[in-house]
């Protein structure tokens, strides 16, 4: 069995050190932050008559790491709660506390000295069965670990971290030859159970795998920019979904690493890599050596390749060192590109394209799979971790040789060797074997091409790990239209999954509801709602409810709405367990679908809400309802005053409010006591099935029709008060009041006595009379329209 893992430590307190420590804390797990004692007082110390052997001032550094985490955008924490499970401390007096510690993380300053002189301190310390990592984005962690015993090193590896740990997925790990292959097991298990990472193996090169590739794309895409003389909008757009890679593209990208990190990292590359045949593409340009000298290190600094001026985003003019408006990209063959849905039909034509984008695109992407090509087994063992790498830990959504099999190995081969450059052996070596890297066989299992023999192997089955993509080609779909498909998970449990574009949820999703739960009840014994998209779900497919309020079609709207709303409520009331599955975006109707399941198993990134009123709506398919209910619920024996938890529902669904994790969705009222976090997304469908399993062998009860207590007029007059002093105040709009006195409407019952218990099919008609009222009107049509034009709601 493996170890579990009940305290850490992390040595050093800047910006990643105390990052991993939070990350830790929302994992559960105390932790030990220790960073240098203060050689001097600050001026605010002095005045408060602080002496250098105050406790305040030697953990002033550590403290200052904590504090920095916890008001970090985006958050470090889960919620601000979690950080007390993070104690702070200095290397002086503390650093004996490490023996209590069962992972110590050396985080301090990419320092090779600094470094090894910690590591001697630590090894006094330490407990003999603790393991020791160092936290770094490219020094050889051999050099790291010199001087130190056989017995250190047995238990010491390389653990990268990749900024900010709590977002992004990938953690590499790199033994070194004395390793106990234990302890790697260990760490690699602790990484992906307890922290939900998405572990890689790296061999100690520099810059190990993700950023010695990721780094030579990026230093690539800025000497192909200052070459072709592009502006560094048209370079974001093009190295941003276009080709599959995040929407912060190359250049905002950087400004939220920071400039002086991507020269660090850069110049460590350089420095180490005399052996790399592209070892000038690591030259720092002057460009960046400018910015940097200026200050312009992105974000933290105020301003990097993109600025902030007066509320609007502004670009840097590289050519006149000077920042401007942003400027909106005109190019043919993006213009086109954007058209095709398919990825692979998309690169291919932008690889093609004779214009500018075609040829930046094309010397880029070829250049960055060759040199991909030439680094296996230099950086890894094989091809899956290294694409495992770039999804994990850049955002790609297609790994470098993944890519080549996308556009067709021998093509791209072909294209290189006619411009005279080198094949790489491991592309020629692929080309005799089978002509492309990966097999996928009809199952959706994959083999990959192994360099050492020279074969396809298949590639290795991740434990916890269950891919709807792989049972939907295994010929375990039950029922599947346009919106949604009902798939066996086995064991007798069967996964309601959307697959809608941004799983929006219309008729079909709805008619699968129904499909789902009919199919549960004839052969088997609980449902999981759940997907493998981008994102959970992004509600009701507003396109189609403009279309359908302009054409004036209110019988088939309110027919839709009702639709829904029964299907929700049949979720609540079905004779087996039914457990949602959320993650990321969950929002509006796609909320709505989890408030009445069994139990919600949520993602730890799970972004829940109900939204509507950000369109000048109101929840209408059981939302308001449902929380109407959970606070109604939280009055004591029934007889405690009601409009408390009125006036809380009432404020979370009128200001929009969304949890920024599945952690703080408990305290909206999202989530509730019996619904449980799945750290590592991947995990997440296997949990909830996992979780409808339990309630199966445990005799499942669905929950019996009790009648909801409302606030009813008096509620509703305190509210409409209460938007009447909003607006006088300028804190809200006319229309909000509009907005927000419909939803009282809803919140209290209408206007009936305090205290009247009504049924829940009473409040739905009252959310589908207000929600259909809402959606005839002009300024709802507008905040509509603005949302599906720029993605953000319109106050009117």
């Amino acid at each position: 069995m493996v170890r579990r893992l009940n305290r850490a430590a992390v040595l050093g307190s800047g910006v990643m050190g105390g990052a991993i420590a939070a990350h830790l804390a929302n994992a559960g797990v105390p932790v030990l932050l220790l960073d240098m004692v203060p050689s001097e007082l600050t001026d605010d110390e002095r005045r408060r008559g602080l002496t250098l052997a105050d406790p305040r001032v030697r953990n002033r550094i550590s403290n200052t790491g904590r504090e920095r985490a916890l008001k970090a955008n985006p958050a470090s924490f889960f919620t601000p709660a979690r950080a007390q499970l993070v104690t702070t401390g200095n290397f002086e007096d503390d650093l004996p506390k490490i023996r209590e510690a069962d992972w110590i993380i050396e985080a301090v300053v990419e320092d090779l000295a600094v470094k090894q002189k910690l590591l001697e301190q630590v090894e006094r310390h330490r407990r003999d069965d603790a393991i020791v990592s160092t936290n770094t984005s490219g020094l050889p962690v051999h050099q790291i670990a010199t001087g130190r015993s056989e017995r250190f090193r047995r238990s010491f590896l390389g653990t990268h971290f990749f900024n900010p740990p709590r977002y992004l997925k990938l953690l590499e790990i790199i033994p070194l030859p004395d390793t106990d292959p234990d302890v790697v097991a260990t760490a690699s298990h602790w990484g992906e159970w307890r922290l939900g990472k998405g572990v890689v193996y790296a061999h100690d090169r520099p810059n190990f795998i993700a950023n010695r590739i990721g780094g030579y794309a990026s230093r690539s895409v800025v000497q192909l920019m200052l070459e072709m003389g592009l502006t560094v909008e048209e370079v974001d757009e093009l190295t941003g979904p276009l080709i599959g890679r995040p929407r912060s593209a190359t250049f905002r990208t950087m400004d939220l690493v920071g400039l002086d990190t991507a020269i660090l990292v850069t110049d460590n590359a350089y420095r180490n890599l005399a052996d790399d045949e592209e070892r000038d593409v690591f030259i720092v340009s002057p460009l960046m050596r400018e910015m940097a000298t200026r200050g312009w290190l992105g974000e933290k600094s105020g301003g990097g390749f993109y600025k902030r001026v007066n509320g609007e985003i502004h670009a840097l003019d590289y050519k006149t060192m000077e920042y401007r408006p942003r400027q909106k990209v005109a190019i043919a063959s993006v213009e086109s590109a954007q058209l095709v849905d398919d990825p692979q039909k998309r690169l291919r034509q932008l690889l093609v394209a004779p214009d500018k984008a075609g040829q930046f695109l094309w010397r880029l992407i070829s250049r960055v799979l060759v040199y991909a090509a030439k680094r296996v087994p230099e950086i890894s063992d094989d091809i899956v971790n290294v694409d495992r790498a770039m999804r994990w830990g850049f955002a790609w959504e297609h790994g470098p040789f993944e890519t080549w099999d996308l556009l067709g190995v021998s093509d791209i081969a072909k294209r290189v060797q006619e411009e005279g450059r080198e094949v790489p052996a491991l592309v020629r070596a692929v080309m005799d074997a089978g002509g492309t890297f990966y097999r996928e066989h009809n199952d959706g299992s994959r083999e990959f091409f192994d360099l050492q023999t020279r074969a396809y192997r298949p590639e290795p089955d991740r434990a916890g790990v269950i891919v709807l993509s792989r049972l939907t080609k295994s010929n375990r779909v039950i029922a599947s239209n346009p919106g949604a498909s009902v798939v066996d998970l086995g064991d007798g449990i069967a996964c309601l999954e959307f697959h809608s574009k941004l799983n929006t949820i219309g008729e079909d999703t709805v008619r699968m509801v129904y499909r789902a739960l009919d199919e549960s009840r004839k052969h088997l014994d609980g449902l999981v709602i759940g997907n493998q998209g981008q994102e959970f779900s992004a509600g009701a497919n507003l396109m189609l409810l403009l279309l359908e309020a302009q054409e004036g079609n209110w019988d088939e709207l309110g027919l839709v709405v009702r639709q829904f709303q029964k299907a929700n409520l049949a979720l609540r009331y079905f004779e087996l367990p039914v457990v949602a599955a959320p993650f990321g975006r969950t929002l509006a109707g796609g909320c709505e679908v989890c408030l009445p399941c069994a139990r919600i198993q949520a993602a730890a990134e799970t972004y829940i809400g109900l939204v509507e009123t950000g369109v000048g709506l109101i929840p209408a398919g059981g939302g308001t309802t449902e929380m109407v209910r959970r606070a109604s619920a939280r009055v004591p024996n029934g007889e405690g005053d009601l409009f408390p938890f009125a006036r809380w529902v009432f404020e979370t669904i009128a200001l929009a409010k969304v949890s920024t994790s599945a952690e703080e969705a408990f305290a909206l009222g999202y989530l509730r006591e019996g619904d449980s976090i799945s750290m590592h997304s991947d995990h997440l469908i296997r949990d909830a099935k996992e979780a409808c399993l339990a309630l199966v062998r445990t005799g499942y009860r669905p929950p019996l029709r009790i009648p909801i207590r409302v606030t009813g007029e008096r509620g509703l007059s305190a509210f409409e008060s209460y938007l009447y002093l909003m607006k006088i105040a300028g804190n809200i709009s006319e229309y909000d009041v509009v907005v927000g006195t419909k939803l009282a409407h809803v919140v209290c019952g209408g206007r009936v006595p305090y205290g009247t218990e009504v049924t829940e099919e009473y409040l739905h008609d009252l959310e589908r009379e207000a929600f259909l009222n809402l959606l005839g009107q002009p300024k709802t049509l507008e905040r509509i329209r603005h949302t599906l034009k720029t993605g953000r709601p319109l106050r009117n």
